[in-house]
């Protein structure tokens, strides 16, 4: 018995052990080699690709099936309402744990920089990023993992309009639902690929980047990398087991390391996308929340991006000599957190525009710019990790405020389980 229990384990953490050590054999294979171990970004290059060429008709096909095989019209905006809800609410429960962190221990003291020249930031004009977020003014457009967001409202509009046509729709819905399932196969098939990619995707990144990461941003780092580990860990036990009870957050951490390393890795929630449906499916999240749930929080619902912009406003106060207190300031910089984190890219480096928006937002001269940059490079795998992970948990949290707090045990996806 003892036996069939540590193959159970074994057969549950398998894989995401063999990610594990592929990345810390690449990440010694990058320190031994330095600049040299750069030969191998294209074997790394390659899996990105192959999980970012996916994604769009993932998004496309998961979504719209989703909504399209709803048969209950009003299922669909209690999903989108609860959804919206459990986004703020996490963002700014993880905002508000920093600022009390960065309160505690600010993250620019004793830190002296010799500011690097930026070039003139223009303005962020507010209303035109939220055009620019939710559309886009060509249907070409859309086929672009830069257009997420316009994407998914499309796939929402294309489901909807199919399901409205009832009966004449049932031979599209089925074909949807069919393409649904090759995709999630095809992710299966590219993520065998995964250690010798991630492998060599960290080995080039510790060998390009590995001597840049310890200098004047240490104690930036301090910071925020406990923190994300701890809230990764804490929070989301808690929110797990608000969301299934203590078979919630034992099944939760039982399949979230995969998606965990994925993003911890590739630095991007949109390629951890496939992974994350794989999990939500394991946990029992109905099939049309998962597809709704995780393809939007990969792109709006960012716990770990929230806990990074409150760590960069209060460095730069720190680092240009403004006290970073008073209820105004904390208001003002969860405010911009939340927001920060709802325009965020899922790509790798999407940051650049929430720093943007920071750097803007509170008036800071352009050379502000380059400083928050290299944070949010820095910061982004665990931050990324955070992020892509949290939309699992707020799939099962969603779930749990639409179906009751039984919902795991009535395993509602049990005939489409694996």
């Amino acid at each position: 018995m003892a036996e069939l229990s540590k193959q159970s384990v074994w057969r549950s953490y398998r894989f995401p052990v063999i990610l594990l050590l592929s990345i810390i054999i690449g990440s010694v294979l990058g320190l031994i080699l330095g600049k040299k171990a750069t030969v191998l970004q294209p074997l790394g290059d390659i899996f990105l690709n192959l999980m970012f060429t996916i994604v769009v008709p993932l998004v496309l096909i998961t979504v719209t099936s989703a909504v399209a095989s709803m048969a209950n019209l009003r299922r669909l905006g209690k999903i989108l309402g609860t959804m919206l809800a459990v986004f703020i609410i996490t963002g700014l429960i993880a905002a508000v744990i920093t600022t009390i962190v960065v309160v505690i221990y600010p993250p620019a003291k004793g830190v002296k920089l010799e500011l690097p020249q930026a070039e003139q930031i223009q303005p962020l004009k507010t209303a035109d990023q939220i055009v620019k977020a939710f559309t886009v003014n060509d249907f070409q457009a859309l086929l672009s993992r830069r257009s997420m967001m316009p994407l998914i409202v499309f796939s929402i509009l294309l489901g909807l309009s199919i399901s409205l046509l009832k009966e004449k729709a049932e031979p599209v819905v089925k074909l949807l639902n069919i393409l649904s399932e090759a995709m999630i196969k095809m992710v299966s098939i590219i993520m065998y690929y995964a250690p010798i990619g991630l492998g060599a995707y960290f080995a080039a990144l510790v060998g390009d980047f590995g001597p840049q990461l310890l200098g004047a941003y240490g104690r930036a780092m301090l910071v925020y990398y406990p923190l994300a580990f701890a809230y990764f860990f804490v929070a989301f036990a808690i929110y797990s087991y608000f969301a299934a009870g203590k078979e919630g957050t034992k099944k939760f951490f039982k399949v979230i390391f995969e998606p965990a390393i994925t993003a911890l890795a590739t630095q991007s929630s949109l390629a951890t996308l496939p992974v994350n449906l794989k999990a939500a499916k394991r946990l029992g999240v109905p099939k049309d929340v998962r597809e709704i749930v995780l393809p939007v929080g990969a792109t709006m619902h960012m716990d770990g991006s929230c806990i990074s912009a409150i760590l960069k406003i209060s460095f730069l106060f720190g680092i240009f000599g403004m006290p970073f207190s008073g209820i105004g300031t904390f208001v003002t910089a969860f405010f911009v957190a939340v927001l920060s984190g709802v325009v965020m890219s899922g790509v790798p480096g999407g940051g650049l525009i929430g720093e943007m928006l920071i750097v803007s937002l509170y008036g800071f001269p352009p050379e502000a710019f380059p400083i928050i940059a290299m944070i949010g490079y820095l910061v982004d795998p665990p931050a990324t990790m955070v992020n892509a992970t949290g939309d699992t948990v707020a799939a099962m949290m969603v779930t749990r405020l639409l179906e009751g707090k039984e919902w795991m045990k009535k395993k509602l996806t049990e005939a489409e389980s694996e």
